[in-house]
This record gives structure tokens, C-alpha cells and sequence, in this order.
């Protein structure tokens, strides 16, 4: 074939994946679902895989990983939410009792600086407190009238919440038999090269996920172990949620925070607790960001811990939470590239030559 017919063909394919990914992005509003279906069926696909070669069909090992990620889900929620529930029920309890305190020991300072008697109008806030305590009908009822106002917006939202386990079944029944037809469509002339590159994205992701779990679970021993060492109550469920949301940067840390802080406002000793809770998410902080990451993940991935701090920031910067959630999974796979492309610019004349 003449060479302009080759460059003719080749821009034709081109124009077609660029028309692809186009109108890929006009339907992103419904693909989460699918994608989200996608990240978790490559995450629980070994898993289906081990079922699968203890003869077990793809389907049932799909089914019975499917349920038992549905179990743990809802375990964990059954842990979470009692303790949500009863730390707000006894803040919201304690706070009248508090700001009382609290006007106690700002009204005589007040009337120091400003030579007159001085009292902080509590009481509004302590009234409107106790309405909420005791109008949970009421309130119950302003939720409802805001989610018929939000109706659209719930129904596409449990919509995509129920789609994404249908996703996600299929995917892995599916899964090596989607690879191979995907497969089958990378042209023949970059086919070993396509499939090396994805060889090695495919050993690095695997290598990054196990990190991440490691650094969840020493995550979650640290934050138990500090906790109840310091008397701060709910220390268990309060480490599963700091080291269980710790694939996601910052969320395990703020969510364990925040809840810990209610545990220690509510104690008796509660300045006390909260400078306990302070330092020991501070330091928790500091050990997953520049220790167990850098080191845990960074090592299994091929990057140096500088580079895995630096990563973090310039995606954050760049793309905001998104960023930071994809920092280093990204960074993976663009290291492969740079890998490849190191050794190109190696062989080539202009290195060589120079």
C-alpha cells in the first residue's frame, strides 16, 4: 500500500477514536455508574478469580463476591452510624449545660472590658437546640419536603447507586472475555508493545492497591491503639473510619477527627481529650503523608517518596479532590510511560549520535 494511502488510513482511525471519545464525553453524565463499576471490578477480580479456579463459575464467584462486599459494607455502617447517632444525641444534650459555662466564664471578662454587666444570650440557642432533640417528626418531615423539592436529583442519585452493582456483576462474569474482545481491536502492528504497556500498568496498579491496604490497616492499628491508650471513647470504631476512608487523601483523617472530637467533648476531661485527639491525629497525619505513603506505596510503585509527595500536590493542584484521590494510581501508570520512553530516547541517534 502507498504510503499516502497508509497516512490517509491512519488519520481516518484517528478520526474516528477522537469522534469516540467525544461522544463519550457528551454522556458523561450517565457513564459513573459504569466507570465506577469498572474500578471496582478490576479492584475484586482477583478475588473472582480465586473463587474461579476453586470450580466455581465466574457467575457464582461474582455473586458471592458481590455479597460479601455488600455484608461488609453494611457491617460497617452498622458500626458507624449507632456511634454517629449517639455522639450527637449526647453534644446536642450537653451543649445548653455547656454554654452555661461558657457565659460563666465570659461574662466576667466581658464586664472587665466593657465596665457593665454582660451576659451572652444563650437561652435562643439552648431553646432552639431542645426543639431539635425533641422534633426529630418535624424534622423528619423538612427532610422529606426537601428531597420531593430534590426529587430529580435523589432519583438519579439512588439511580446510579443501584445501576452500579448491576455494572459492576456483569464486569466480572465478564471480565477476561471483555479484555479479549478489547483486545482484538489494538492494531497488530503495535499489538506486543500495547500489550507489554499494559502488562506493566496492570503489575504497577496491583502493586499500588496492595500498598494502599497495607497503609489502611496500619492506619486504622495506629489510630486504635493511640486512642484508647489516650481514654478517648469509641476508639475501635473511630480507627475503622480514619483508616478505612484513608484510600481517599484526607477523608479518613477529617471524618476521624471530626468524630473523635465529639467523643472528647462529650467526656468529663473534655480539654483534656481534645488536645489528646489533637496530637494524636497530627502525628497520624504526618506518619501517612510522609512515612507509611511515601514509603509503603511509593516503594511498591516505583517512586521515590519525594516524588510521591510531589505528586500529590501537583495533582491536587491541578485537578482538586479528584486529584488527590487519582494521584498516585495516575502517577503509576504515567511511570510506566516514562519508563518506555526513557529507553527510546536511549536507543535513538540523537543520543547516541550526539
Amino acid at each position: 500500500m502507498p504510503v499516502r494511502a497508509e497516512h490517509l488510513q491512519s488519520a481516518w482511525w484517528l478520526a474516528v477514536a477522537a469522534a469516540l471519545v467525544w461522544i463519550l464525553w457528551l454522556l458523561g453524565p450517565i457513564l459513573t455508574p459504569f466507570l465506577a463499576g469498572a474500578v471496582l471490578a478490576y479492584i475484586l477480580n482477583p478475588a473472582v478469580d480465586w473463587l474461579a479456579h476453586r470450580r466455581l463459575s465466574r457467575s457464582t464467584a461474582a455473586g458471592l463476591v458481590l455479597v460479601c462486599g455488600f455484608v461488609a459494607g453494611l457491617m460497617l455502617v452498622l458500626i458507624v452510624a449507632p456511634l454517629v447517632r449517639q455522639e450527637a444525641s449526647e453534644l446536642v444534650a450537653r451543649v445548653p449545660a455547656m454554654l452555661d459555662r461558657l457565659d460563666a466564664l465570659l461574662a466576667p471578662r466581658l464586664e472587665g472590658i466593657l465596665g457593665r454587666e454582660v451576659h451572652v444570650d444563650f437561652e435562643s440557642i439552648k431553646s432552639l437546640l431542645s426543639e431539635q432533640v425533641q422534633g426529630d417528626e418535624r424534622l423528619f418531615g423538612r427532610v422529606l419536603s426537601s428531597a420531593r423539592t430534590g426529587g430529580l436529583a435523589v432519583v438519579g442519585w439512588l439511580g446510579n447507586l443501584l445501576l452500579t452493582p448491576v455494572v459492576l456483576f456483569y464486569l466480572l462474569a465478564d471480565w477476561h472475555t471483555i479484555l479479549a474482545r478489547l483486545d482484538q481491536f489494538v492494531p497488530r502492528r503495535i499489538h506486543p508493545w500495547v500489550r507489554t504497556i499494559a502488562g506493566e500498568i496492570n503489575a504497577v496498579l496491583a502493586e499500588f492497591l496492595r500498598g494502599q491496604l497495607v497503609v489502611m490497616g496500619l492506619l486504622a492499628a495506629y489510630y486504635a491503639g493511640a486512642l484508647w491508650l489516650g481514654g478517648i471513647d469509641f476508639a475501635l470504631p473511630i480507627a475503622l473510619v480514619a483508616g478505612g476512608l484513608a484510600f481517599v487523601p484526607y477523608l479518613g483523617f477529617g471524618t476521624g477527627l471530626g468524630v473523635a472530637l465529639v467523643a472528647a467533648v462529650l467526656d468529663d476531661a473534655a480539654t483534656r481529650n481534645v488536645i489528646v485527639v489533637a496530637i494524636v491525629f497530627g502525628i497520624g497525619q504526618f506518619l501517612e503523608s510522609f512515612v507509611l505513603t511515601p514509603r509503603i506505596v511509593g516503594d511498591r510503585i516505583g517512586l521515590h517518596p519525594l516524588a510521591v509527595v510531589f505528586a500529590l500536590l501537583a495533582f491536587g493542584q491541578v485537578f482538586g479532590f479528584f486529584g488527590l484521590l487519582l494521584a498516585l494510581p495516575a502517577s503509576a501508570v504515567l511511570l510506566v510511560g516514562l519508563r518506555h520512553l526513557k529507553d527510546a530516547y536511549f536507543a535513538s541517534g540523537f543520543y547516541r549520535d550526539g
